[in-house]
């Protein structure tokens, strides 16, 4: 699986508006239904179902990286969205800094194997130096798609 697989490239923010955590992820998770890939009926379930799993343990995993996910019964192929932020997002992260890039994935209830598939796909990019790093400098929603489909390509180390 690539992430190019599983990024909704209309649902790539590079400058979200979002200070705090559970702004940031109601404006990803809004991205998603705009583009259509969660029912837009989903957004507010899907969005407190997000924040009610960020409140029992932290995606925030270190290194100016957040992984929100939540599983959906409305949704039957794993998506996500991606947004970045200049000035940074606390997360509650594990190393207690903040986050500059949110990977923001919605799977399937009914096929979990799809859901590590993705979740896998998303952090192999992610130990990446120069994947994350490109992430946070990125400026545009263009560039945010070219790093991904370089990371596919495997043209990052």
């Amino acid at each position: 699986m690539k992430l190019s697989d599983i990024v909704c490239s209309d649902a790539i923010v590079a400058r979200l508006k979002a200070k705090q955590r559970d702004e940031a992820i109601r404006e990803l998770v809004g991205m998603l239904g705009k583009s259509g890939k969660i029912p837009k009926d989903s957004v507010d379930a899907v969005s407190k179902l997000m924040i009610k799993r960020e409140n029992e343990a932290s995606t925030g995993i270190g290194k100016g990286v957040a992984v929100p996910h939540v599983k959906s019964a409305d949704i039957s192929e794993p998506v996500a969205a991606v947004g970045c932020s200049g000035d940074g997002i606390d997360f509650a992260s594990l190393d207690k800094q903040p986050v500059y890039s949110v990977i923001l994935l919605v799977s399937p209830t009914n096929n979990p194997d799809r859901h590590l598939q993705a979740m896998e796909t998303v952090f192999r990019n992610l130990q990446k130096d120069d994947f994350r790093r490109f992430l946070r400098q990125a400026q545009t929603s263009k560039e945010i798609v070219e790093i991904i489909a370089d990371a596919d390509g495997d043209g990052m180390e």
